[in-house]
Formats: C-alpha cells, structure tokens, sequence
C-alpha cells in the first residue's frame, strides 16, 4: 500500500466516502505524493506520450495557426503567449522555433506558462533555455493584454464528478472502502441543478460526467479574449457532450485499474466541448467547430511539412517520421478521438485551420 493509499483510506474512514473529483485531485496532485508532483509522466520512458513528443510537426503548427491570429488581429504591438499545462515544454519550444521567421511576433510577445508541478516546471526551465519565462498558478495571474493560448491534453486531466441517472434524480459515484480496498459505490439520489438539462437525453443507469473545474477556467481565459484580443486553441480527447464512463487510467503506456495504486498511474477524462464552447460564446467570444485533430493538421499543411522534413532523412528516421504524421493525423490513431476547438474575440477570424 502507499502512504497516498493509506491516507485516502483513513479520511473515508473517518468522513466516509468521497467524490471520483476529490480523489482525481489527490491522486495527481497531492503535494507529497501526487503523480504530477512525484515523476515526469512523459515520452517513452513515461507512462503517455502527447502529440508534441511525436513530432516537432504538431507545435510548428499549432504555432503558426497563432501567428497569423495575431497577425489578423492587428500583431498588437505587447501579448501574453501562454500555455495550460505545458508538460515539458516541448510544444513550446517547437512553437517558438517554427515562429521566429514572423516578423515582430517575439518582440511582442511575453511567455507564461501556466503549471502546477515545481519538478514539470523546473524541466520546462531547462527546455526552453534562452527565452525569459514567467510560470503562473492560473490564468488569473497573466497580465491583462492580448492573450494567445494552448492547452493542449490539459482539460482531460482536470478532476470529474460522475452521476447515475435514478428516475429524475442521481446517484453520484464515490469512492469508498470495501474490505481494506479502495472501490466505487453511488450515494443516494437527489436532484442535480447542472445536470437539469441532460433529464431530456438519458435514461435511467445512464452515466454523465461533470468537469467542476472546467467551466470557471474556460471563462476566465475567454473574458480575456474577448475584453483584450487573442485566440486559444484547445486540443484534447473528447466528445461534443458527455455520456458513459471515460475514466481512465495509464501506467507504462497501458491501462490500469484507477483504484489500485492511488498517486502512481495517470488518470484522465474525455472532455466535455459542448460545456466549453457555451462557456465561450456566454463570455462574449466565437467558437469554431469541434474539428477533429487529423482534419486540423492537414488543413495547416503537415502532410507538406512531413514531404519536406523527409528529403533529408532515411532509413530509420524516415520511417519514425511517417509513423508520427500516420499517428497524429490516421482516423484510426489520434486524427479523430482528439478534437481542436478555437476561441477568438466575436468580431474576429478563427486561427487558420478551423472554421466557424
């Protein structure tokens, strides 16, 4: 057992069971024994692989798409270049090589990330050498300018709360305690106000997931947008609207039981884009369409991006390089489970490769 075990077993034994929320937030982020406070998750060496660590082609991209936003919107003269949960500052570091040939766009820009993790921190340090960075707890801490952003794989990680439809009430699933173990149970049913909506789309033992956290960090970051300018782009996995169970876990780059050993394995939900998108458009911003990630990339040109990088390869390098565009685009690998959503001011274009 570990000490994270041990403590979640005494706090249900003492308070009784807890929300799937709760124990999201203990297992990833406790400040002793949290998964992201405790190792580096990432790469092959990790227990997941994210789209930057495929290939420098997804943060050259995803750069450039910004770029031009800022450059239709003016290429005001000052902006915040922010990421949510940078990871290893892998993206970004890909974004600011693919962009220096834009003129003015490293002038103006002042780069925030926005992380939790003092070890992912300290990492991001050491990748993006060079360039003068200011590390944020929130988006409410970033200055109030124009604010061109990515989240890329950062909403799935965020805690979640499940319900079980029982009549016209739920049942939210808790974790408790069975026989020394940590298990799932449902507490008793009662109206839910947030999920009075989703009454007309289920049926009773359907499961719905809620993002507590999701809504205020889509708010604050589109009031920004929409008060100052700028653009976001959010890519994760996901779906338009939330029903079944998608929690999950991963250890080594393969799934695991989320209860077993708490604090050790990566846990995430699919994302909720219909949640954000009415976020957005309440906060007085536009929303393009829920693109998926393949759809994305080949509007902005990676099938020509990966012809040019592969006239200067062979061999094993060429092959990795068709593997990673196969693995970021191919329907079948990440092209359609992720999906893209882009947040602009409602009087401006969405960031190229995304439509309204």
């Amino acid at each position: 057992m570990t000490s994270l075990l041990d403590q979640l077993a005494a706090r249900i034994r003492s308070d009784g069971p807890i929300s799937l929320a709760d124990y999201m937030a203990d297992c990833l982020l406790h400040p002793e024994h949290g998964y992201y406070t405790r190792q580096q998750p990432f790469g092959t060496t990790g227990d997941f692989t994210t789209a930057p660590e495929i290939s420098q082609m997804f943060g050259e991209l995803i750069g450039l798409s910004l770029a031009q936003s800022w450059l239709d919107q003016g290429a005001p003269k000052v902006f915040t270049l922010a990421e949510l949960g940078p990871g290893r500052g892998t993206l970004m570091a890909d974004l600011l090589r693919a962009t220096r040939a834009v003129p003015g766009f490293h002038t103006a820009l002042r780069l925030h990330l926005i992380e939790a993790s003092p070890s992912l921190r300290r990492t991001q340090a050491e990748t993006l050498q060079g360039y003068e960075v200011t590390w944020a707890d929130s988006i409410e801490a970033l200055p109030q300018q124009p604010l061109f952003l990515v989240a890329n794989e950062f909403f799935d990680a965020l805690p979640i709360r499940q319900f079980v439809r029982d009549g016209d009430g739920w049942r939210e699933r808790c974790v408790g305690l069975a026989e020394g173990a940590l298990c799932f149970g449902l507490g008793p049913a009662a109206p839910q106000p947030a999920l009075e909506h989703r009454l007309a789309d289920t049926k009773s033992d359907d499961l719905v997931e809620l993002c507590p956290a999701s809504p205020p960090i889509t708010a604050s970051l589109a009031q920004r947008i929409a008060q100052h300018g700028g653009a976001a782009l959010i890519i994760d996995y996901g779906d338009w609207r939330s029903l079944g169970d998608t929690l999950q876990a991963l250890k080594s780059h393969a799934p695991v039981d989320p209860l077993l050993v708490p604090g050790t394995a990566d846990l995430t939900a699919h994302v909720d884009f219909e949640v954000l998108c009415s976020v957005a458009t309440g906060a007085g911003c536009s929303h393009s369409r829920v693109t998926p990630q393949g759809v994305f990339l080949e509007r902005l040109g990676i099938t020509e991006r990966a012809r040019a990088l592969a006239n200067r390869l062979e061999g094993a390098a060429l092959d990795s390089l068709v593997a990673a565009h196969r693995r970021l685009t191919h329907p079948d690998e990440m092209g359609n489970l992720f999906k893209v959503l882009g947040i602009t001011p409602a009087t401006t274009s969405l960031p190229p490769g995304l439509i309204s």
